[in-house]
C-alpha cells in the first residue's frame, strides 16, 4: 500500500495516527528493495521517549528503525514509509511461518539468512522491555488494530503477526505485562488472537465511491525542532569537519538559507550547523531586523518562523 493508504487503513482501523517530519520518504530502500510484503513484526522500544531515535536511528543502525512508534498513550506516529532497520535477518523456519500464515510459529532455528527487513511491516511499542513496565491497556489495543489494519488491507490473517522474538534468538521482544504492571505478560498467541478477532469485527474501511476528480492534496511541510537547531548551533561548529547533531533539521535550514543566498550551495546539503551555516544564520536574523547578541547565529522562534514561512517548513517550539 501506499503511504497514503498506510494512514487512511489506520485511521479507519481507530487508530490515533500522526505523521513525524518526512516519514513518507524516509526509508533504507538504497539498500534492497522493499516489495513481496508477507509479514508484520511487532518490537517493544527498549527505552523511554524514542519517537526521535526511532527516525533517527543509532550509530551503526541508520533509522527509520520501524514504521511507526507507539507512545503509552496509544498515539501511533508514522516515521517511515519502504525498507525499515527493525528485523533483521530471520531463519526459514520462524519467517516461512509468518509468510505462509501457519497456525503455529516454531521457535526460530537454524541460520537466519532471510532478510525480514526487505518484507515486513515493523511497530515500536513504547516499553522499557524489563518485564515490568507495562503497555497500558490503550496502547496495547492500539497494536492490536494497528496490525488488523495492515492485515486487513492486504487480506491477511493474523498469522502472519510475528513477535520479534519469534522471528529471531537474538531478541526478546515484545516483552512485559499488559494492562497494569501485574497483568500477563505480552503473549504473541494471544495478541495474534486478539487481532484476529479485530479483523471479524465489520469495522472495516468504507468502501469509496466515484466522485468528481480533486485537486492533489498539497503535500505536508517538513517540520523543523527549533531545540535541535539551538543544540545544533552551539555544538556542531566544535565538532571536527562533517560532524553533525541533528542534521535532518539542520538540512531544512541550510536549504532555506541558500535560496535566500546566504549559504553556498557547497555547504548546504551537509547537515551540520557549523561556523558557515552560523554565520548565514546570523545573516538571517540581521535580515530580520536583529542586531547585537539577537544575531549571534543562534536561531531563534520568531527568526525561525519567517524563514519557515518563506521557505515552506514549520517549527516546533
Amino acid at each position: 500500500m501506499t503511504a497514503s493508504q498506510f494512514v487512511t487503513a489506520l485511521e479507519d482501523e481507530g487508530v490515533d495516527v500522526k505523521e513525524y517530519r518526512t516519514w513518507r520518504t524516509h526509508n533504507r530502500n538504497h539498500k534492497g528493495p522493499w516489495s513481496d510484503l508477507n509479514g508484520v513484526v511487532i518490537h517493544h522500544t527498549a527505552g523511554s521517549n524514542s519517537l526521535a531515535l526511532c527516525y533517527d536511528g543509532i550509530a551503526g543502525l541508520p533509522g527509520p528503525l520501524c514504521h511507526t512508534h507507539l507512545s503509552k498513550s496509544g498515539v501511533a506516529t508514522m516515521v517511515g514509509y519502504g525498507r525499515a532497520n527493525h528485523a533483521g535477518s530471520f531463519p526459514t523456519n520462524s519467517f516461512n511461518a509468518m509468510k505462509n500464515e501457519s497456525k503455529t510459529h516454531p521457535r526460530p532455528s537454524g541460520p537466519e539468512t532471510v532478510d525480514a527487513n526487505a518484507h515486513t511491516y515493523g511497530i515500536e511499542i513504547e516499553n522499557l522491555g524489563n518485564g515490568r513496565d507495562f503497555y497500558p491497556q490503550k496502547q496495547y489495543d492500539a497494536a492490536v488494530r494497528w496490525a488488523a489494519a495492515i492485515c486487513r488491507f492486504h487480506g491477511w490473517s493474523a498469522d502472519s503477526v510475528i513477535g520479534h522474538k519469534e522471528g529471531t534468538t537474538r531478541k526478546i521482544d515484545p516483552k512485559g505485562p499488559v494492562g497494569s504492571a501485574d497483568g500477563p505478560q505480552f503473549d504473541m498467541d494471544q495478541f495474534r488472537r486478539d487481532v484476529d478477532a479485530r479483523l471479524k469485527t465489520d469495522e472495516k474501511p468504507k468502501p469509496t465511491t466515484p466522485s468528481k476528480p480533486t485537486k492533489p492534496a498539497t503535500p505536508a511541510k517538513p517540520t523543523v525542532d527549533l531545540s535541535n537547531l539551538v543544540l545544533a548551533a552551539r555544538r556542531d561548529p566544535g565538532l571536527k569537519q562533517g560532524g553533525t547533531t541533528h542534521p535532518a533539521d539542520v538540512k531544512l535550514v541550510e536549504a532555506a538559507l541558500q535560496k535566500e543566498g546566504l549559504l553556498p550551495a557547497a555547504y548546504a546539503k551537509d547537515g551540520s550547523f557549523g561556523t558557515l551555516t552560523r554565520t548565514a544564520y546570523a545573516a538571517w536574523q540581521r535580515r530580520c531586523g536583529y542586531t547585537g547578541s539577537a544575531a549571534d547565529g543562534i536561531p531563534g522562534k520568531a527568526s525561525l518562523e519567517k524563514l519557515g514561512a518563506k521557505r515552506g517548513f514549520k517549527v516546533k517550539a
